[in-house]
């Protein structure tokens, strides 16, 4: 099972002979690729020079033998020279620079990509199983996304599989612990990849250092009985090969080579010994079509006894990752157990590259759907090796945008914690823990300071600082200032306001409301009608869920404009009149008086949103004004019969100037900041002025701005407040 010989050509002084092993490497290449990989054996040989490994072979056997492993999986001349130099950046005086100038960029950066992950410590053992399984996992996925080209994961396969090979020459006890680390990581990883003979390898090697024991009691059961059983598959093809012709069943078959860790695994999960592990002595049978996997079927099991148990039809109930094979155990000749397996080619094709995610049946997941599909894409790269593509186009298809939804990041003690896309620092340390993202107070990544609000990238090291006491902040749960990401850390905040004392979150909810209607222009709220809309018996419940962040500012604001009614209605509606010169690409629809010009007053500048009244003027059509306007509360006293009832049509295309005023302590540079994050939300700024108190040093601003809509107002005004300085920041009112 583990090989030892030796991967390259040897001089009788015991040097490499360069020239054979590229002729053995370049078997069917362009004569330039052979070209960049003599001239990678080149580099290797003399830069290690001097060097030698701990079996005494010289170090660059170690390098031809990893890419004699890729180039038995047929890789690109790019990988193959990359992988000879994988090690020449870590372990000689070469640099990347260096490379770059004999090489080019792409394999330098394949070179590159190999001794960034020598960086990553994150395989150690942990005390908790479970802990250490989730750490392996989010580990694996980390190598995966941090390879900007899936080649960087191929050439550290391969080179794990070569130290692997051998490892005889080490320690026990660092036997044991890269042993137990490629079982924990790079098996897994291979498996995804649908690699699988490194794969078997990797764990088999790994199985013989961790339970060597178990390791050769297996090994030597099926070394005695090798040969017989090589000769009994044999038999049983032909005698089966000739049954299904008759039938009229063109099929393939072979037997399958069950390796070691896997017989072991499959004693522990069904608790039997070595003669009851039926999948021994095991073949596949590939159809053409279903009719036939069921003809093939039939004709086994009228030949052969099956047993029942071991019975499983995977066609008719496809696994829940779409696996479709039939599997059967059957009493075949001179009665000794044999497991088969039947399915078209199209059904093998599908289980062997990944859209059936064999690696979650193995590894026992759950179904990620968008997981599976990056996988199924990625294991396209063992497609290559069979078509005729430029290794350019190759390159590029395949690139690390495929976990682009994800976060892998450090903690400093070298764990790896999986985030969404756009998670914050603060995020992380809810992933940590509650009570650390409760605590927060700052974070360090790679050892600088950043704000809660910094969205981290793969391969981060985060720091969380945290004080003894306190706890979070409401503005954490302001959707539009951009503190956290992830439900769960959303979900911790509102959780610890909630169980905080109840008199102190009515009095922080009633601040909170009158900030956010004070800031939206609105006045004469009635808070108990308010708190009956949304099911609040007492107004101090209603106050108390805003204080614990059950219920948002916002969106009591916006179910406040809905209740604001002009207090006269006027005639049934006509036909809504389009002509809305102020406010271009919406239509205002006017009901009881039709085919009359309609026009924004001034006074209020409403915007789509706001709760609306129309005034019939004398001779300029209909004004439109917003309902708490105080020309609005005239009209009602003194002429309500030119009062009508309008409101806002379907489309949301235009914009309306709203004014805006803006307290602060002066400071240099505040009207920067402020028409800086205009520019950032795309706020188009029609007029401004500022009067400064030098004797208080502080400055009022007055803006007028062109807004699309209430909800764009809103979370303008929210994110304008949390600039340094700032102390207030209303819509003016008319």
């Amino acid at each position: 099972m583990v090989k030892t010989t030796s991967l390259y050509p040897e001089l009788a002084d015991g040097r490499v002979d360069i020239d054979a092993w590229v002729v053995t490497l370049g078997h069917n290449r362009p004569q330039e690729h052979q070209e960049v990989i003599r001239l990678a054996c080149q580099v290797a040989h003399q830069a290690h020079t001097g060097q030698s490994r701990a079996s005494g072979d010289p170090y660059v056997a170690h390098v031809l033998s990893v890419a004699a492993i890729l180039n038995e999986l047929r890789l690109d001349h790019e990988t193959i020279a990359a992988a000879i130099l994988h090690d020449v950046v870590e372990d000689t005086a070469l640099s990347i620079d260096d490379l770059s100038k004999l090489f080019g960029r792409s394999i330098t950066a394949l070179v590159d990509g190999v001794t960034k992950m020598e960086l990553i410590h994150g395989f150690k053992e942990l005390d908790d199983h479970q802990k250490e399984r989730s750490h392996a996992e989010n580990l694996r996925k980390m190598l995966l996304a941090m390879a900007e080209d899936v080649r960087v994961v191929l050439i550290k396969l391969a080179d794990r599989l070569h130290n692997m090979r051998t490892l005889d020459h080490l320690p026990m006890h660092k036997q044991q612990r890269i042993a137990k680390e490629t079982m924990d990581i790079f098996a897994p990883l291979a498996n995804r990849l649908g690699i699988w003979q490194i794969k078997w390898e990797l764990e088999d090697l790994s199985f013989r250092y961790l339970n060597p024991v178990a390791y050769r009691q297996i090994a030597s059961s099926l070394s005695e009985k090798r040969l017989a059983r090589e000769q009994y598959i044999e038999n049983l093809v032909d005698e089966l090969q000739k049954d299904l012709l008759g039938a009229g069943v063109k099929a393939e078959i072979y037997g399958r080579v069950k390796h070691i860790y896997g017989i072991w695994r499959k004693m522990k999960n069904k608790n039997q010994d070595f003669n009851q592990i039926y999948d021994v002595r095991a073949i596949r049978i590939l159809v053409d079509d279903i009719p036939q996997c069921y003809a093939a079927l039939g004709l086994v099991h009228t030949k052969w006894q099956y047993l029942a148990g071991e019975f499983d039809d995977y066609i008719a109930t496809p696994k829940e990752n779409n696996y479709r094979s039939i599997h059967t155990a059957v009493i075949g000749l001179d009665c000794r157990t044999v497991e088969i397996q039947i399915r078209t080619r199209d059904m093998h094709q599908q289980a062997e590259l990944g859209v059936a995610a064999h690696w979650r049946y193995k590894e026992h997941r759950q179904p990620d759907d968008a997981f599976d599909r990056k996988i199924s894409w990625l294991r396209q790269l063992l497609d290559w090796k069979d078509e005729v593509a430029e290794a350019g186009e190759f390159v590029d298809q395949f690139k690390s945008e495929v976990f682009a939804d994800r976060v892998y990041a450090f903690t400093p003690m070298g764990n790896v914690v999986d985030l969404p896309l756009g998670s914050t620092s603060l995020d992380f340390a809810y992933q940590i823990h509650t009570e650390v993202g409760n605590l927060c107070r700052g974070a360090k990544v790679n050892g600088h300071i950043v704000p809660l609000t910094y969205q981290l990238c793969t391969g981060d090291k985060v720091e969380i600082l945290t004080v003894k006491r306190g706890g979070p902040s409401r503005d954490w749960l302001n959707p539009y200032l951009g503190y956290l990401k992830t439900s769960k850390a959303r979900q911790s905040v509102q959780h610890w306001f909630r169980v905080q004392d109840f008199d102190h979150n009515v009095s922080e909810g009633r601040i909170r409301l009158e900030r956010e209607l004070k800031r939206m222009g609105f006045t004469d709220v009635n808070y108990e009608k308010l708190a009956h809309r949304f099911d609040f018996d007492k107004t101090d419940n209603f106050f108390a869920a805003i204080g614990r962040g059950e219920l948002k500012p916002l969106r009591v604001v916006n179910t406040f404009q809905s209740l604001i009614e002009p207090e006269q209605k006027v005639a049934p509606p006509v036909r809504p009149h389009k002509n809305v010169p102020a406010g271009p690409g919406h239509q205002v629809q006017v009901e009881g008086v039709g085919n009359l010009l309609t026009r924004m007053a001034q006074c209020c500048k409403p915007v789509p949103g706001d709760p609306i009244v129309g005034y019939i003027t004398r001779g300029q059509g209909i004004s439109i004004h917003r309902q708490d306007c105080h020309n609005v509360l005239h009209y009602v006293s003194e002429c309500p019969e030119r009062l009508v009832e309008v409101n806002w049509g379907n489309e949301d295309t235009g914009t309306y100037p709203v004014d805006v005023s803006i307290k602060a302590f002066d400071r240099q540079g505040l009207l920067h900041d402020i028409t800086a994050l205009l520019a950032d939300e795309h706020i188009n700024l029609i007029a401004a002025s500022t009067a400064s108190n030098k004797a208080e040093n502080t400055v009022s601003i007055e803006l007028r701005l062109e807004i699309p809509n209430i909800s764009t107002l809103s979370r303008l005004l929210a994110k304008i407040n949390q600039l340094p300085n700032v102390t207030e920041v209303i819509r003016k009112s008319s």
